[in-house]
């Protein structure tokens, strides 16, 4: 799939779908409570849908509505092939929560998915009695954790540390979950001790990680997903660069890591103002700046749009993560920053780039979601007709995202 874009103002009015990472972990608690619980709104991504499908193999019962799902803990199964498709966080999430259930399955993915390490997991699973074939899709597991000490880099994808959180209290004994090194991307672990909590688990903070004692166990319980900042930030991009954009449907409380939006986009230059709990964010004269990406890796695609049409220069760094994302987004960002004439030096964590005027382009989407999005708004704001090719990379997480641009004035087919 390709799409087509013609410059065009982009102004008015959109609400941002449901947090994928607020989905995943409010599906997964939900799906190992007792009794029934109920999440809304539906969640059409495909990433969500790995997760669903996932649960399900392990034995979970879901039923799915138009409004959104219903869940209760089911009876374990064994010998499934969990399909996690190309979603990371489902992978990273629910490899351990297998272990924990005992649960005898063959878990694979697609996309780069296979090539993304997962030895900082299978390294823990054989320490706690668990065999696992290999440290990379397909791996089979066999056996059930056992309790105890889980220390793993902190500096790493917070996923790990999540997962490891959520299996916890499946496991029957004490756990403590200890990371040997600073942490990243604290936010999101965050989102997942207070997703646990409503669902009835404590987590007691140690001096050097978190502890689950024995008896922990999920209780039943309803959640409305908030918005996902990481989606609005391309509206935010899109409003920063010259338009005028209202963005509903998010949490000004929220713990997602991307609420860092704000400050960034306002350190850009953008106007921010919240009214009656609608974003509401308008052009204004941007400026480069410097960005620590540690904690907002997802957002970089949408920082470096927007540096584009920025006067001077913006540096990111400290986004090594990139590199194994849906694409080397380092790699991939700074080739559609340089199919649109804009000057960039590439760095081992991240980029520089110097803004200017960028002229329509031939841009490889890379079959990444996040490259899609940001470019398509950079598109509407270049000077020239754009193509973005793999377009079709929206439906990993944000499948509305063509209509909702349509819908602010976006001209694209």
């Amino acid at each position: 799939m390709e799409v087509k874009i013609t410059p065009a103002a982009l102004s008015g009015s959109v609400i941002i779908p449901p947090s994928k990472s607020a989905a995943h972990r409010a599906l997964i608690c939900a799906a190992l409570s007792r009794g029934e619980s109920r999440v809304t709104p539906y969640c059409t991504s495909k990433d969500i849908r790995a997760t669903v499908s996932c649960l399900k193999a392990l034995g979970m019962d879901i039923e799915e509505d138009r409004n959104g799902y219903t869940l209760s803990k089911g009876k374990n199964t064994n010998g499934e092939i969990l399909d996690f498709n190309e979603s990371g966080s489902t992978a990273r999430f629910l490899l351990p929560i297998a272990a924990a259930l005992g649960a005898n399955v063959t878990a694979t993915g697609s996309g780069r998915l296979p090539e993304r390490p997962m030895d900082t997991l299978t390294t823990l699973f054989r320490q706690h009695g668990v065999k696992a074939s290999s440290d990379n899709l397909p791996i089979t597991l066999n056996g059930k954790l056992t309790g105890g000490d889980f220390c793993l880099p902190g500096n790493i994808s917070s996923q790990f540390i999540s997962g490891l959180l959520m299996a916890a209290p499946l496991i029957g004994e004490e756990v403590n979950v200890i990371p040997t090194t600073a942490l990243e991307s604290v936010g999101y672990i965050d989102m997942t001790i207070s997703a646990m909590k409503k669902y009835g688990v404590n987590i007691e903070e140690t001096n050097n990680g978190w502890r689950l004692p024995k008896g922990s166990r999920y209780a039943a319980a309803n959640t409305v997903i908030e918005g996902d900042w990481s989606q609005a930030a391309f509206f935010m991009s899109a409003a920063a660069i010259g338009g005028d954009i209202k963005i509903h449907g998010l949490d000004f409380a929220s713990l997602q890591g991307d609420m860092a939006a704000l400050d960034v986009f306002a350190a850009f230059g953008a106007n921010i103002s919240v009214e009656d709990g609608v974003l509401h964010v308008r052009k204004g004269g941007l400026h480069g700046i410097e960005v620590n990406a540690a904690n907002i890796p997802d957002m970089v695609p949408a920082i470096a749009a927007t540096a584009a049409f920025a006067k001077g220069k913006t540096v990111i760094h400290s986004a090594e993560r990139l590199r194994i994302k849906e694409s080397d987004r380092i790699k991939t960002t700074i080739a559609a920053l340089n199919a649109m004439g804009i000057k960039t030096e590439e760095r081992a964590d991240g980029m520089v780039i110097y803004g200017g005027n960028p002229v329509g382009a031939q841009i490889d989407g890379a079959n990444d979601h996040r490259i899609v999005m940001a470019f398509s708004v950079a598109a509407a704001y270049a000077q020239g007709e754009s193509t973005i090719t793999g377009a079709g990379a929206i439906n990993k997480s944000y499948p509305e995202f063509f209509e909702d641009l349509k819908g602010i004035g976006g001209k694209l087919i």
